[in-house]
C-alpha cells in the first residue's frame, strides 16, 4: 500500500540527493507532495506537425524529425545549434543552457521528438530549448503527456520528464480515492457540478483530452480557494465567539477633550466610520482583531491614536510598533505633538535608545506612568513590561513576523490585547479576503480636506530640462524635493541612471551654498542614513537623492516633488508609495515619472494608470492584475497563501463562489458537526495545524 507520507528520500529511483533537489525546486518532501506539483501544460503526441506546415501562429509544436547537423557557435552567450529534418522541412533548434546534458542526449542520423515553442529569429522560425523525448517508447497510454515544471539541475541528476511521468503514472494507478478522501461536501459537489477529488487529481496528471484537464484544474482552484476561506472564516467566528477581550464601554475625558478641542483638523466620513467600528469591537467584551487599510495620507494616524485615547479612557496603556526607526520617531514626533495639554505621556523606544533613557521608559512603563510606547522591535525584549497593556497597534505589519507579534501579544494578562494592523499599502478586496479573511477590514478611503491631488507627469529624456525648471521653481519658492533612483551601482545589463551619476547631474544644475543635497541609500551604515535623512527633515538640505529607502512613511509637509529615474522599473505599488512622500502639505505637488522612449507593454501601462489615478485600490488592482498577487508588497510575507493552481487574478469567480460556499456552510454549522462537514472538519484540523495557524495573534 502506497504512503503518501513516504518520504522521497527513500523512494526507489530517488534517494537523498535527488530528493534534496526536488525539495529545492518545489518544496517537496513526501510522495503526496510530488503528486500536488501539477504539469504547466500537455503534448498531444498524437498531433505531430511537418515541419512545412508550422507558423508562428501554431505556438507550442510536437515534431518527430532526425538530427542533420550539430554546431557549438561562440559568441556573446555560447549556443548549440542543431538543425533537423523530416523530410517535408528543415528546422533549427537552439539551446543557451544546460548545453553539455543536451549534448550527451542527442546524436547525428538518430530520430527524436521534440517538443517547444515556436520563435522567430531575424524572419526565420526556431525552437529554443525544445522538450527531447526518443520515438517508439512502448507507450500506448490514452491521454495527453504532461508537461511538468523543470530545471536543469533535475534534468541533468536523471529527474527527465518522461522519468517523472512514469513514477507518477505508477503511483496514480496504486492509490485511490480513499488516499485523497473528500472536504467538499456531496451537496455543495452536486450543487457546483465539480468532479471527485481523486479523480481530478488523475486527469491533472494524465488528461483524456484538454477538456478533462479543464474540468479538473477548476475543481482543485476551487478546492484550495475553499479550504483557504473556510480555515479563515472558522478562525474568524471562533475568536468572535470565543476571544474575550477587555471591554472599553468608556468614552472618556481624553478622548473628548481631544475630539472636541485638540484635533488639527476635521476628520473625513471615512475616519469617523472607522474609529466607530473600532469603537463598537473594543466595547464588545471580545477581542478586536481588525485590519485598518488606507491610502497614503489618508489619515490612519489619528485613527490610531483615538484609538488608544480610549484605552488610555479605561485604564489601559498602548503600544505602537513601527518597522523601522525613522518611522517610529515619526509616529512619536506626531503623537507627543497632538496630545500635548492632556493628561498622559507617550515614550519612544527604539534600539537605539541610551541606557538611563531606556530605564526610564520600562519604570514608566510598570508604574503606569507612561500611557502609549511606540517603538521598533524593541518593544518586544523580555525586560518591556506593561503595568496594563489593552491596545496594540503595528504599522506595516508585512514587516514583522508572526512570532515577534506573537512575542508583543504576551505582554498583555490576563485577557489577550485588542489588535489593529494598519497597512499604507491598498490591497485588492478578494486579495485582502484570502490573506487577512480572519480579520474585520476597516477601510479609510477619503483624503482629508484640504489636500490636492498630486498632479503626475510623465517625461521622457528629451524633457529633463522641463522637470529641472519645476523643481527650480519649487524650490526658489522654499520647497523640497526627493529624487529617487533605482540603483545604487551600475549595471552592465541596464542602461539605468544610477545614483553617483545622477548626484552628480543634480550639483551642476542645483549648486551650494543656494542648494544643499542629502543622499541616502541602502548602503549606508545606519548612523549616516539617519543624519542625512535628519538633514532633510529638518529643512538643512532641500534635495533628497534616494533609492527606495524613503519609500514608507517618511512625513515631511514641506517636500512638494518627488522625481523618479526610470520610473519604468519600478511596480506599480513602489511608484504609488515613492508618490505618497509628497503632497502632504497645502501647496500643490507633483510627481515626475522620467522614463527613455523604449517602454514595454506593462510599463506603458503602469506608467499611464499612475497619470491617469491615484486612488490606490485601483492601482493595486491593476498591478495585482499584470504581476499576479504576489506583488502586492508584503502579501506573501504575511502569511499569503501559498496556492498551487488558484491565482486570486486570474480566478476571481471562484474564489467568489469559494468565499460564498464556506459562509454558508459555517455560518449554519461553525463548529462543522453536521455529518455531511465531517470531511471538511477532518481536513481543515490538518490544514491548520500544517499552516502553523497563529491567525488569533492578527
Amino acid at each position: 500500500m502506497l504512503d503518501l507520507n513516504h518520504p522521497l528520500e527513500y523512494v526507489k529511483g530517488i534517494g537523498p540527493r535527488r530528493a534534496e533537489l526536488l525539495f529545492k525546486a518545489f518544496h517537496t518532501k513526501t510522495i503526496g507532495e510530488l503528486i500536488q506539483v501539477y504539469p504547466i501544460r500537455y503534448i498531444d503526441k498524437t498531433t505531430i506537425t511537418p515541419i512545412r506546415n508550422i507558423t508562428i501562429n501554431d505556438e507550442w509544436v510536437l515534431i518527430k524529425a532526425t538530427i542533420i547537423h550539430i554546431e557549438l557557435v561562440d559568441g556573446r552567450k555560447q549556443r548549440l545549434v542543431v538543425k533537423v529534418s523530416d523530410q517535408t522541412g528543415i528546422m533549427e533548434l537552439v539551446w543557451f543552457q544546460g548545453i553539455r546534458y543536451i549534448g550527451q542526449i542527442i546524436e547525428k542520423g538518430k530520430e527524436f521528438l521534440f517538443y517547444g515553442k515556436i520563435n522567430n529569429f531575424n524572419g526565420r522560425l526556431n525552437i529554443p530549448h525544445p522538450e527531447i523525448e526518443k520515438p517508439g517508447i512502448n507507450d500506448t497510454r490514452d491521454f495527453l503527456l504532461p508537461i511538468y515544471p523543470n530545471t536543469e539541475a533535475l534534468n541533468r541528476s536523471g529527474l527527465t520528464m518522461k522519468f517523472r511521468r512514469d513514477l507518477l503514472f505508477g503511483w496514480l494507478n496504486e492509490l485511490s480515492s480513499y488516499d485523497f478522501p473528500e472536504m467538499i461536501p456531496n451537496w455543495l459537489m452536486k450543487d457546483l457540478n465539480l468532479p471527485s477529488r481523486f479523480g481530478s487529481i488523475k486527469q491533472m496528471h494524465f488528461p483524456q483530452n484538454q477538456k478533462s484537464a479543464e474540468i479538473a484544474k477548476r475543481r482543485l482552484i476551487f478546492e484550495e480557494f475553499f479550504i483557504n476561506q473556510c480555515s479563515l472564516i472558522a478562525q474568524k467566528i471562533y475568536r468572535k465567539n470565543n476571544i474575550k477581550g477587555y471591554n472599553f464601554s468608556k468614552i472618556g475625558p481624553l478622548f473628548n477633550e481631544f475630539y472636541h478641542h485638540k484635533l488639527p483638523f476635521q476628520l473625513t466620513e471615512a475616519q469617523k466610520r472607522v474609529i466607530r467600528e473600532i469603537r463598537n469591537d473594543m466595547g464588545s467584551g471580545f477581542q478586536l482583531n481588525r485590519l485598518l487599510q488606507g491610502d497614503v495620507g489618508s489619515g490612519k494616524t489619528i485613527v490610531a491614536l483615538m484609538s488608544a485615547l480610549i484605552a488610555c479612557d479605561n485604564g489601559f496603556q498602548t503600544c505602537i510598533m513601527a518597522p523601522l526607526e525613522i518611522l517610529a520617531q515619526q509616529h512619536y514626533k506626531n503623537i507627543s505633538k497632538l496630545i500635548q495639554g492632556l493628561n498622559i505621556k507617550a515614550a519612544l523606544l527604539t534600539g537605539t535608545s541610551k541606557k538611563k533613557e531606556r530605564e526610564e521608559i520600562l519604570s514608566g512603563l510598570q508604574s503606569n506612568e507612561i500611557q502609549i510606547l511606540i517603538g521598533t522591535h524593541a518593544l518586544i525584549e523580555p525586560a518591556v513590561k506593561f503595568h496594563q497593556l489593552g491596545l496594540v497597534i503595528i504599522d506595516e505589519q508585512h514587516r514583522f513576523g508572526v512570532e515577534q507579534r506573537a512575542a508583543l501579544w504576551s505582554k498583555a494578562t490576563p485577557l489577550p490585547p485588542h489588535v489593529i494592523v494598519m497597512t499604507a499599502t491598498p490591497i485588492p478586496r478578494t486579495l485582502a479576503m484570502s490573506v487577512y479573511g480572519d480579520l474585520d477590514v476597516s477601510i479609510i478611503d477619503q483624503l482629508p480636506p484640504g489636500r490636492k491631488p498630486i498632479k503626475t507627469l510623465h517625461f521622457h529624456e528629451l524633457k529633463r530640462t522641463e522637470m529641472e525648471a519645476l523643481m527650480k521653481h519649487e524650490l526658489d519658492a522654499g520647497r523640497q524635493v526627493f529624487v529617487v533612483y533605482p540603483l545604487i551601482e551600475e549595471s552592465k545589463d541596464m542602461d539605468l541612471e544610477n545614483l553617483q551619476m545622477g548626484y552628480d547631474r543634480i550639483f551642476r544644475a542645483f549648486p551650494p551654498p543656494k542648494y544643499q543635497i542629502s543622499v541616502v541609500h541602502g548602503k549606508m551604515n545606519p548612523k549616516d542614513k539617519e543624519s542625512e535623512m535628519n538633514r532633510f527633515i529638518q529643512f538643512q538640505s532641500n534635495i533628497l537623492v534616494a533609492t527606495t529607502v524613503i519609500e514608507v512613511g517618511v512625513d515631511i509637509p514641506n517636500a512638494s516633488v518627488m522625481i523618479i529615474e526610470s520610473a519604468d522599473r519600478f511596480g506599480l505599488s513602489q511608484l504609488h508609495q515613492l508618490r505618497g512622500r509628497v503632497g502632504r502639505g497645502a501647496e500643490q505637488s507633483f510627481c515626475v515619472l522620467m522614463t527613455g522612449y523604449k517602454l514595454s507593454q506593462d510599463a506603458r501601462t503602469r506608467i499611464k494608470t499612475m497619470v491617469e489615478t491615484d486612488n490606490g485600490f485601483t492601482i493595486a488592482e491593476v498591478d495585482m492584475q499584470l504581476r499576479g498577487p504576489g506583488s502586492i508588497e508584503g502579501v506573501r510575507q504575511s502569511g499569503g497563501p501559498e496556492f498551487k493552481l488558484a491565482s486570486i487574478s486570474l480566478h476571481q469567480d471562484l474564489f467568489k463562489l469559494a468565499n460564498e460556499s464556506a459562509l454558508k456552510i459555517l455560518t449554519a454549522d461553525p463548529k462543522l458537526e453536521n455529518p455531511d462537514n465531517l470531511g471538511l472538519k477532518s481536513y481543515l484540523s490538518k490544514y491548520i495545524t500544517k499552516n502553523k495557524d497563529m491567525s488569533k495573534i492578527g
